[in-house]
């Protein structure tokens, strides 16, 4: 089926995941203030005057709200459900950007990216359940997709007006993202999956009507009511998790988030203009950042296009092998550079720097919310999310202060170095453990990890199942 043929036949689940996509615009405007803000801030004339410590602390403190937020999230998300504990997700931001509009100290910044934080990890954390639960199968991994290209046009925003304005204006810019989110999805109907496992049978069958775009589903609204009361039998908690029944599920989590974390793209995207100051190029470091927030655009709507057709699996292996030759590149290039290097060498290093952000963006970026929406059974699905979610945050927090203690007191290129290797071992791992799951339901997803079918060569399709 062509994409134009999906996107008529699910036209309200692309609406509703275009809803969702928004909260990740609001978010990674957050993420990207940081790279044509902290130049403003070291100048001569900064709105708020900081020293470079304060400022990689101003980058990092994000991560530590990223840590506490999705605990919250998990029990909001069983409790109140996947919507509200999204749309609850807005205030701190817009709480956040007020800070940054008005506030006159250094607290007042260390407050707000703490508080971008805390929305950070509830939209990580709840996101990948509201899509899982939500979405057909066919569409599942497209639709997530679509919130990376949203964020992306969120990151051109930054990198491409942020230079060009105003500190406090940078502010008033990124509240336009909350504000869209909340317009956007205030609209959308709550996960099925949520409202079956509270006993709203009448709403779950009204939110599956409306995605659905159906008049009857109620074979499929029959495989959902079984497959939430039979989870419902098994209580959810954080030591759950760790049951040896769901070992195997997690080891694809660790591998993927590891990939996510310690491939050093994050420190990247948010020192993007710093770190563009290092090479010997004939263009500026703005324009470089512009073309970085589109070559990302770019890679992400490639991946739209082509994950439910290609599969997760080779996208994670081709992303894992395009990061890490762009890491070693860049590793090489810092390694041996010098302030008389041609302009040339300059260049060679930005395009692998764009190999690597490319590579990044089409794979280890945005698939792991797939599987975070695919792999998890429902008893542990939001508690696994929160805390992954939140090791993300503080191995995050930990890989922004060390990279900025490492490039001034050792070298840009030892970081480098440490990515490269990470991304190498992320590679071999996905290789031997990471299943492909393109097409299947959340049910036959878990049956073929508890057989330990997680090779994608031994995995059982959907239209198998229905045959037989």
């Amino acid at each position: 089926m062509s994409f134009s043929q999906l996107l008529k036949a699910h036209f309200n689940e692309y609406l509703a995941a275009l809803a969702v996509a928004t909260a990740l615009f609001m978010i990674l405007l957050c993420m990207s203030w940081s790279s044509p803000a902290l130049p403003k801030l070291l100048a001569e004339d900064s709105p708020i005057p900081i020293t470079p410590d304060e400022g990689s602390w101003i980058v990092a403190i994000i991560s530590i709200g990223l840590i506490l937020g999705p605990f919250v999230a998990a029990k909001a998300a069983d409790r109140i459900g996947r919507k509200r504990t999204l749309l609850f997700s807005a205030v701190p931001i817009m709480a956040g950007w007020l800070l940054m509009a008005f506030g006159n100290t250094v607290l007042c910044l260390y407050l707000a990216r703490f508080l971008f934080g805390l929305s950070y990890g509830t939209v990580f954390s709840v996101k990948p359940l509201y899509f899982g639960e939500t979405f057909s199968p066919n569409i599942r991994g497209s639709a997530v997709i679509l919130s990376g290209v949203c964020g992306k046009l969120a990151a051109i925003v930054m990198y491409g007006i942020g230079p060009h304005v105003a500190f406090r204006t940078l502010a008033w810019i990124g509240m336009i993202g909350p504000i869209v989110f909340v317009l956007s999805f205030m609209w959308m109907p709550e996960s099925p999956h949520f409202l079956l496992s509270k006993g709203k049978f009448k709403e779950a069958e009204s939110s599956l009507l409306w995605l659905r775009r159906s008049s009857n589903v109620t074979k499929e609204l029959e495989v959902m009511k079984v497959f939430v009361q039979r989870s419902n039998h098994e209580s959810g908690s954080f030591l759950r998790m760790f049951a040896p029944v769901y070992r195997k599920n997690i080891r694809i989590m660790c591998i993927i988030y590891f990939g996510l974390t310690f491939t050093g793209v994050f420190m990247i995207k948010a020192y993007a203009q710093t770190i563009f100051m290092k090479i010997s190029s004939d263009i500026e470091p703005a324009e470089m950042s512009l073309i970085l927030g589109v070559i990302q655009a770019l890679a992400t709507v490639i991946t739209f296009l082509t994950i439910d057709r290609v599969g997760r699996r080779p996208l994670l292996l081709f992303s894992a092998t395009g990061t890490t030759l762009g890491l070693l590149v860049v590793c090489v290039y810092f390694a041996t550079s010098s302030e008389n290097d041609a302009p040339f060498l300059g260049w060679m290093a930005f395009i692998a720097l764009l190999v690597v952000v490319a590579s990044f963006d089409m794979g280890l970026l945005v698939i792991p919310p797939i599987y975070g929406a695919e792999v998890l059974p429902r008893p542990i699905r939001a508690y696994t999310n929160a805390t992954s979610t939140s090791v993300l945050g503080l191995a995050h927090f930990m890989n922004l202060k060390l990279f900025q203690v490492l490039t001034d007191y050792v070298g840009t290129y030892v970081p480098f170095a440490g990515y490269t290797v990470a991304g190498l071992i992320t590679g071999v791992l996905i290789y031997l453990y990471v299943p492909e799951t393109k097409g299947m339901s959340l049910e036959d997803i878990e049956q073929m990890i508890a057989k330990g079918q997680v090779r994608a060569e031994k995995r059982v399709s959907d239209v198998e199942l229905r045959k037989d």
